[in-house]
């Protein structure tokens, strides 16, 4: 069995294509219960919104989007293979983003989570995001809906 900080380090991140979209929408669907369609990633790939993977030669471990504005960008998805989860993965392609969104000038990154996901508050927490407020009845559920906690933080990193 291979150490987590070896396999961390046989991904590699690079932009989204519309050849991985299968790969991407698979990952979705073991990740979460109500997953983005295909539909959804091909009309963020038009929109020209960040899209990058954490991939090797025979899989996507993980993807992101994010949308980027005038001085701000905002978090529309971050998802990793149930598989990989855990091992830094996540970490890697969000600061990956996040990055890209100070060198295009954006000040302020701002994200919706369920409030049931215990693993990415803490994961968006460790890197300086603050709740600033929450949507009620924001995400489907499978008994109803579920609220969203909205953080935010300053942009670069420190």
């Amino acid at each position: 069995m291979e150490s987590s900080t070896t396999a961390a380090m046989q991904f590699f991140a690079r932009t989204m294509r519309n050849s991985d979209l299968d790969l991407v929408v698979q990952n979705e669907a073991a990740a979460y219960e109500h997953p983005w369609t295909k539909r959804i990633f091909i009309d963020c790939l038009r929109a020209g919104y960040q899209c990058w993977v954490l991939a090797n030669k025979r899989q996507i471990v993980a993807h992101g989007v994010m949308s980027v504005a005038v001085g701000e960008c905002h978090l529309l998805t971050l998802c990793v293979n149930p598989e990989f989860q855990r091992l830094g993965h996540g970490r890697k392609l969000f600061m990956l983003l996040l990055d890209r969104a100070a060198k295009m000038d954006v000040r302020e990154c701002f994200l919706e989570v369920r409030a049931s996901n215990a693993g990415a508050i803490q994961l968006y927490r460790s890197l300086g995001f603050t709740q600033i407020g929450e949507r009620k009845n924001y995400y489907p559920g499978n008994e109803g809906r579920e609220d969203a906690l909205i953080l935010s933080r300053n942009l670069p990193l420190p």
